[in-house]
């Protein structure tokens, strides 16, 4: 079996940041599926298109047959399921896509990765993985004191998307239990970093901050998130795809506990050094604004697991990833403006019409 790893969603955030991580530091030869909606950008993997070791596969997690013609093509020896619906407030507005994607979409794959495994023999069937990415917003909310989310926390889902995502845990988990399908699940704690579609908390922040627009606190923003950067996480993957234990969870995070006001404000003070003031401290733009339903208000993870089993820990603290994150938002103004103005979607119908 050639050393080949398929990784799903691998031109949104997380899973660009992966391939290029996994193409820097490691030698596999990486099959990108990807459906490319809205936040999934071929542009992140610019760099990689032409390396002989990347595969780009246009196409759906949920179509069973392309996934099926994919493994027998490409024999991967491992999958890395990144590929979901991912914004909360979306998932508020229409759940249907969070059910079709997070759930339907994770059981065709599992399925059809379950045939693939039942066939392989020897070795190839013992070291093959099946890694599932998730999040912790499948635990719910704690309170201020309560204790760090652990790998035992009953789920408790509060939005569509987590329960979407609670939905494809057990899957998961329910594979490796009753057919001895070699599965890895990873629960991750708010990422940030480069490549981030500007809907989520932070690259919105830095964007609007420099422009000059309001930025838009939900509720009184005292809601608490742990924060890891994006390269971390990716490290943490790849970590737990080495060497982590099928059926085996494994809470990722950064060991950052952050409140959204301290942080829309730390963004402010940053883009005001790199991007010069102007009249006055951006601090100015902060607009609190009516909460989310059903908004949970504090996340944390205990990251203990992974560290004491595997050896992992985050490298980047919240200030210095922070500044590395506004900084390229403030660098890439192409990637930026392709992403918001829509010439993104023309550029991709151009290329992959047929």
């Amino acid at each position: 079996m050639e050393d080949t790893i398929l990784v799903t969603g691998g031109a949104g955030f997380i899973g660009s940041n992966f391939i290029l991580q996994q193409m820097e530091r490691s030698s596999p030869h990486l099959i990108n599926l990807d459906k490319l909606t809205y936040a999934g950008n071929l542009r992140n993997l610019e760099t990689i298109a032409r390396n002989p070791r990347y595969e780009f596969v246009h196409g759906d997690i949920g179509d069973r047959l392309l996934a099926r013609s994919l493994l027998q093509r490409r024999q991967p020896r491992a999958i890395v399921h990144f590929a979901a619906e991912s914004h909360v407030d979306r998932s508020i507005r229409g759940p249907d896509d969070f059910l079709r994607t997070n759930v339907d979409g994770t059981f065709a794959l599992l399925e059809e990765a379950r045939a693939y495994w039942t066939e392989l023999a020897g070795q190839d069937k013992s070291t093959f993985r099946f890694l599932h990415v998730s999040t912790d917003e499948v635990y719910g909310s704690l309170a201020s004191n309560d204790a760090p989310f652990s790998e035992t926390t009953p789920y408790a889902p509060n939005s569509p998307y987590a329960a979407s995502k609670a939905g494809s845990d057990h899957f998961v988990r329910a594979y490796h239990h009753t057919y001895g399908f070699p599965t890895l699940t990873t629960n991750c704690s708010n990422n940030y970093g480069r490549f981030q579609f500007p809907e989520k908390l932070i690259p919105l922040m830095i964007l609007n901050a420099r422009a000059g627009k309001p930025l838009p606190v939900y509720g009184d923003g005292q809601n608490v998130r742990d924060w890891l950067y994006v390269e971390d996480h990716c490290g943490a993957i790849a970590t737990v795809l080495e060497r982590g234990k099928p059926g085996e969870t494994y809470n990722i995070g950064g060991w950052n506990e952050q409140r959204n006001l301290d942080i829309v404000e730390m963004i402010c003070d940053m883009v005001d050094e790199m991007a010069g003031c102007g009249e006055a401290p951006r601090r100015r733009l902060i607009t609190f604004v009516k909460d989310r339903p059903g908004h949970d208000r504090r996340y944390a993870m205990n990251a203990t697991k992974i560290e004491r089993e595997l050896g992992w820990r985050p490298k980047e603290t919240f200030a210095t990833g922070l500044r590395k994150t506004v900084r390229w938002y403030l660098e890439n103004e192409e990637w930026v403006s392709g992403v918001t103005s829509g010439s993104y979607r023309e550029w991709i119908e151009t290329h992959y019409a047929s």
